[in-house]
């Protein structure tokens, strides 16, 4: 069972290349009311047109992850506004072409909101999630040594995001709804 820390319930990453700040607000530690608005600004969030064909209903994501107990929900903030969604999920980063389950954390349903796009939020906010996959890993117990994720290789926007976040291409895998995907990981550094 995966256990939370509530007194580090929030983790914040800051850029240079951008003015600002993300937040990720994670879902499972927050109050019945705080999730709700947090849920409300979700379904707030739009997708545009290049990502239809590469992620899910961002509000849809983000209550199967609440009921399954591997997931960790995540809302994406930036000057205190819904920008973005992601989850943290352990023991399954086959799901992404990687050799094992239990090596590395999977990212997966991950999107920046169409309005906020550009702004260097996705790069920021994948950063953030391998910092709090670390925080995770030492919290938990677990042997995690990074983050795994498949990307479409039509998506040239969410492979610039994640190689500039620094995660490496470790190659091609074909289990993807959408076509082929990069499989991409970064380690815990």
């Amino acid at each position: 069972m995966l256990e939370h820390d509530l007194d580090k319930a929030f983790l914040i990453a800051s850029d240079h290349d951008y003015a600002g700040d993300v937040w990720l607000i994670p879902l499972k530690r927050l109050d019945a009311d705080a999730r709700a608005v947090q849920l409300g600004a979700v379904a707030d969030m739009s997708i545009g047109d290049e990502q239809r064909e590469f992620v899910g209903d961002p509000l849809r994501m983000m209550l199967i992850a609440l009921e399954e107990e591997s997931r960790l929900p995540y809302v994406i903030e930036s000057g205190g506004v819904g920008a973005g969604v992601l989850t943290l999920q352990s023991g399954a980063a086959s799901l992404a072409g990687w050799a094992d389950d239990e090596s590395a954390w999977l990212l997966r349903g991950f999107l920046i909101d169409a309005g906020s796009q550009g702004r260097g939020l996705g790069t920021m906010a994948a950063r953030a999630a391998v910092a709090e996959a670390r925080k995770l890993t030492a919290r938990l117990g677990g042997e995690q040594s990074g983050v795994v994720l498949s990307v479409n290789e039509r998506n040239p926007a969410g492979l610039a995001a994640y190689k500039k976040a620094g995660f490496v291409d470790r190659g091609q895998y074909l289990g993807g709804n959408s076509g082929p995907q990069r499989t991409m990981f970064k380690a815990f550094g």
